[in-house]
């Protein structure tokens, strides 16, 4: 597995950086959850930040400037949207400019980061005004080379969505995105839910190898278990919608986390990525007073005067660890004090 901390520069999305130790970046992706709904739209901030989530993103679009007016709806969006082409769909979707402003202020206040996924320049370049410490750009534009180059060039983070691309495509967009001040992948599975045997995470720590970038996981999965293996495998940075209710129309809700699984959801990858450590097998403090009496240590069989020449009569291997390691072998060697027989044999007890 390849270790995100010593694999990659780390990028700043605000005051956090990814990768951190004993950390793992939460998105709690709001989307367009909010059904057109300001209101919704502020108490879903108010379930992110409660989550403990890092972040909470949005998607900012101008329909017109999305879809063509006879764009069908894909499948999963025409099941759950109402709708029969996208057009119509998003505008139901779309929230007015203004809300921008009191949505990343309330983020602000409420203690989480706001970010949100642009659809269009001119989307992109007002929230960059909004001062935005990162930009969302989903898999839908890994392919709009044109578009990743103007991003590029605004001066903020990029966090890249992969799904539905090849290694080849995505060669082609981390080349597209080199004037960004820093560029986070996401693999990603562009299917709402995503099917759990075609999530493929071994793709994280591959293209952080291939990249040098922190590479996250994107999940459109049901429950936990995706989440724990990508965290598992490297990932520094999650992206999860949530909703206030699975049950409202709309095209992402049925793929989405309620609060209190939002909630779960943060703290056991947090968890989890505290769990990780660095790698080298060492004694952890939390281990040395069961170490101590449960390990074995030398001891005299019998009172031993000083001058004893040890030998294997004269020891035995006894609980607890205070005297010289069964590792290494004082049969041979001369006590240069005497040693009350059961009592530990130390590196004192030993003549040099």
């Amino acid at each position: 597995m390849i270790d995100p901390l010593n694999a990659v520069h780390p990028v700043s999305i605000g005051a956090a950086s990814v990768p951190a130790p004993d950390d793992v970046y939460v998105i709690a992706e709001a989307g367009v959850n909010h059904n057109g709904d300001v209101g919704l739209a502020h108490r879903l901030v108010d379930s992110a930040a409660a989550s403990g989530a890092d972040a909470v993103k949005f998607q900012t679009f101008s329909p017109d400037k999305l879809v063509s007016s006879a764009a069908a709806t894909t499948p999963y969006q025409r099941d759950r949207g109402g709708s029969s082409d996208q057009r119509s769909l998003l505008e139901a979707l779309t929230l007015p400019k203004e809300a921008w402003v009191e949505l990343r202020d309330h983020a602000s206040e409420a203690g989480t980061t706001f970010l949100s996924t642009p659809f269009d320049l001119d989307s992109a370049e007002m929230l960059v005004d909004l001062g935005l410490p990162a930009l969302k750009v989903s898999s839908g534009e890994l392919t709009n080379l044109p578009y990743l180059r103007e991003m590029s060039r605004l001066g903020v983070v990029l966090l890249v969505s992969t799904g539905m691309g090849t290694e080849e495509e995505v060669e082609a967009a981390v080349e597209a995105c080199a004037e960004a001040p820093g560029l986070v992948l996401f693999h990603c599975v562009s299917a709402y839910p995503a099917p759990v045997e075609e999530c493929n995470l071994r793709v994280i720590p591959r293209l952080t190898e291939l990249h040098g970038i922190p590479v996250g996981w994107s999940d459109h999965t049901p429950g936990l278990t995706t989440a724990l293996g990508a965290v598992a495998l490297g990932a520094p940075i999650l992206e999860k919608h949530f909703t206030s209710d699975r049950t409202l129309p709309g095209p992402d809700h049925l793929a989405s986390l309620e609060p209190d699984a939002l909630t779960e959801y943060v703290s056991a990858t947090k968890q989890l990525a505290r769990a990780l450590g660095d790698g080298v097998k060492v004694r952890m403090p939390s281990e040395d007073e069961n170490a101590l009496l449960v390990r074995r240590s030398w001891h005299a069989a019998r009172e031993l005067p000083a001058g004893t020449h040890l030998t294997g009569d004269d020891l035995q291997l006894l609980r607890p660890e205070g005297g010289v390691s069964p590792a290494v072998d004082i049969r041979g060697r001369v006590l240069s004090r005497a040693v009350e027989a059961g009592a530990p044999v130390t590196d004192a007890d030993l003549a040099r």
